[in-house]
């Protein structure tokens, strides 16, 4: 076995990479990956430099990790900035690092693809070379972001486990809305109802539209309202650019979701969808105008009736929002793995790691509590998207 790195997705044929992966999930497609490379999203000056890590068999790609060296953590969602701040204040570096992760995506997903037939095992000498490879090329940490079951459990034992929490709402064979929200009890039940029906007042028209059906000028519309929305929560610009966002029309077709929310023809808001073949995946929002309810019927109202329709297990509307249990979203266990040169830190980050696990498990032992369904009603029983 051989071990090489490549910056850009385009040096492995997309045929070698999608048949080495053999799944839908969205974001690690070699479509997706190339469309944030060629828009200008990761690359020269945005502090994502990719460095994919590709392992041969002679000729056969084997296995294959998406990899970037990082000169900051912006894009991550999983937050190591005290990290950082703790080594600057021993005078130390803590970037460069490299990351196994999709930019900008806090979802659970593959980060390792082990070709049919390889034994995972026979991997742990060729990723350990690997491993010392990124550090002899000036890495000082290693991560592993959003992992899998499948691929956290090949990444080494000894790389401390960080836990953390999201919202996702679960399909226990509903039909309908009518049949989720006959789980729920009255009073939640009321409150959504009551949510639905402010919005419907505004007399908007709601559509729900296929990405491949949506032109150029229909995702110039969309990245407007992004961004637009990004200055007022942030102050600062998205990190997705406006080619990345009209380049979707000619990727992942049946994948992409939008709904479109307007008035008269004109698009006031909009929240775009990715799917696979168990899970609905909410990622961006954007709107021109504030209006009370909106951004809840959009994102997470229009995302249940649509994973219904689609007949997906799982909606996952994307990182934080405690708002999003009132209204079914069961707390759930993400999680990263993380590895630091410097030996100073080797036990202080594995301690941070143990430590931060413990008030997460309480956390969301304490949330599941606020969820809105009747007594006895459990419509998800999962803790770990690594038991998914």
């Amino acid at each position: 076995m051989r071990i090489s790195f490549i910056t850009r997705i385009t040096d492995v044929k997309p045929a070698l990479w999608q048949q080495l992966w053999g799944c839908r999930y969205p974001f690690i497609q070699y479509d997706f990956l190339n469309l944030l490379e060629a828009s200008g999203c990761v690359g020269e000056g945005s502090g994502w430099a990719p460095f994919h890590l590709l392992i041969w068999q002679g000729d056969a790609l084997i296995a294959a990790m998406p990899g970037y060296i990082k000169t900051h953590s912006y894009g991550e969602y999983v937050f190591d900035w005290s990290w950082a701040q703790a080594y600057e204040r021993h005078g130390l570096a803590y970037y460069p690092k490299w990351i196994n992760a999709v930019p900008f995506t806090p979802a659970t997903g593959p980060r390792l693809a082990v070709a049919e037939g390889v034994d995972v095992r026979a991997l742990a000498p060729v990723l350990h070379e690997a491993w010392q490879l990124l550090l002899k090329q000036g890495m000082n940490s290693l991560h592993s972001l959003f992992p899998d079951g499948k691929s956290l459990a090949v990444l080494p034992a000894h790389w401390p486990v960080r836990w953390g929490c999201q919202f996702h709402w679960f399909n226990a064979g509903f039909t309908c809305w009518d049949d989720f929200l006959a789980q729920c009890n009255s009073r939640k039940r009321k409150m959504m109802v009551k949510e639905r029906q402010k919005v419907q007042a505004l007399n908007f028209t709601i559509r729900v539209k296929n990405g491949t059906d949506l032109s150029a000028a229909d995702w110039r519309d969309f990245y407007r309202l992004y961004q637009n929305t990004y200055a007022k929560r942030s102050g600062h610009t998205g990190y997705l650019t406006e080619d990345f966002f009209v380049g979707l029309h000619a990727i992942l077709p049946g994948q992409i979701h939008r709904v479109d929310v307007s008035r008269e023809g004109q698009l006031i808001a909009a929240a775009l969808y990715f799917s696979d073949d168990t899970c609905l995946y909410g990622r961006y929002w954007g709107c021109r105008e504030e209006h009370d309810g909106l951004h809840f019927e959009a994102c997470y109202y229009q995302g249940i009736e649509l994973a219904i329709a689609l007949g997906l297990q799982r909606f996952d509307p994307g990182a934080q929002g405690e708002h999003k249990i009132a209204r079914g979203f069961t707390p759930v266990f993400t999680c990263s793995k993380h590895f630091v040169a410097h030996s100073g830190f080797t036990d202080a980050v594995a301690v941070f790691c143990r430590e931060e696990q413990a008030n997460i498990q309480h956390y969301v032992d304490s949330a599941r509590e606020a969820l809105p369904f009747k007594e006895g009603v459990v419509c998800a029983d999962v803790y770990s998207l690594q038991r998914v």
